[in-house]
């Protein structure tokens, strides 16, 4: 009898559970079906940062060019520049962007079956480029079969009415999102990092995305130089207040070939500590209204660029960690 107490209690526990909105079940309730996002890196694209537009060598925590000779060597030396109308690699930015969505595509569907998909432009400022070429790009990732929508990642400083008005026409017909990189709303934090944009002008491009109709998610980053836990929180917060539709939250690590590696190796950088990461996560999900979907609570990487720190190589026990805490909170992710 007691041992039928204990699984009957277990069972309540089970059910009071309060189910988290994540960006699946969304989609799901939306669609009715599972909704997966393609992840697509088109070379060619590059960011304000980077090339000097807005400042150089790129947020300190981003790989890029500028400090390895190595990447310089594989890709190409054409860059996308808004100003600049004429590419003549857009046939094969095109080819590129078929062949990548086709094999994820198999592989999706041989492993899960999935039958719908969201064309991620994931990698550097996917609007970041002439119009004609984005429009050329957008039409041909929702052209494919069983494409319902886009999500395209992209800078505050990077976006236009021009653009905007665009996708908020494509969205009248098919899921359009918008990915911002927020990572704080403190201007300090910005310029430490040296994010080359301003809190005022992030919170400007976010109202409008959101005026014109569009879905915005914001990604935002703990554990950035000198931040305290309260200042995630106050990002959190402003963040919030903006309306955005959607969330991801990162750590902040170190890897080769970044500014952050210097102030790193001189001891003028120390990441954000297992504990206190998973602490925070949990204390934002719990401040979340229900109806902000959630697309991610960590991130890492398992080969050996990573430097620091060592907790962010397994992903995965990241992820089975803030469960855990999450359940003890009474939420389920």
């Amino acid at each position: 009898m007691v041992t039928i107490s204990l699984q009957n209690n277990k069972t309540k526990q089970k059910k009071s559970l309060e189910e988290l909105l994540t960006i699946g079940k969304y989609f799901r309730s939306k669609f009715g079906e599972t909704i997966y996002k393609v992840p697509i890196s088109i070379s060619g694209f590059t960011c304000p940062n980077i090339d000097g537009t807005v400042a150089k060598g790129g947020c300190s925590f981003c790989e890029n060019d500028s400090f390895s000779p190595n990447l310089q060597e594989k890709k190409t030396k054409f860059k996308l520049h808004p100003s600049n109308p004429s590419n003549p690699y857009l046939d094969r930015q095109l080819k590129q962007l078929e062949m990548q969505f086709n094999a994820t595509k198999e592989r999706l569907g041989n492993k899960f079956g999935t039958k719908k998909f969201i064309v991620y432009f994931q990698s550097f400022t996917n609007t970041y480029a002439p119009f004609e070429t984005l429009k050329a790009l957008y039409t041909k990732a929702l052209s494919f079969e069983n494409v319902i929508g886009l999500s395209i990642g992209t800078r505050t400083d990077c976006v236009t009415d021009e653009i905007l008005d665009y996708l908020a026409t494509l969205s009248k017909e098919k899921e359009i999102w918008i990915e911002y990189g927020i990572q704080s709303f403190y201007d300090e934090t910005l310029e430490k990092i040296n994010r080359g944009d301003t809190s005022a002008n992030i919170k400007k491009w976010i109202k409008k995305s959101k005026e014109k109709g569009l879905n915005v998610c914001g990604h935002l980053i703990y554990g950035l130089p000198n931040e305290t836990q309260e200042m995630m929180f106050e990002t959190l917060r402003q963040t919030i207040e903006l309306d955005i539709d959607s969330i991801k939250f990162h750590p902040l690590y170190v890897v080769k070939n970044t500014l952050l590696t210097n102030e790193y190796k001189k001891g003028r950088f120390t990441p954000i500590s297992e504990e206190l990461y998973i602490d925070t996560v949990v204390k934002s999900i719990k401040m979340l209204p229900r109806n902000i979907s959630i697309q991610r609570i960590t991130a890492g990487i398992s080969d050996d660029s990573l430097l620091a720190p060592q907790w962010c190589k397994d992903k995965h026990t990241q992820i089975q960690k803030i469960k855990k805490a999450l359940i003890k909170e009474g939420l389920r992710y």
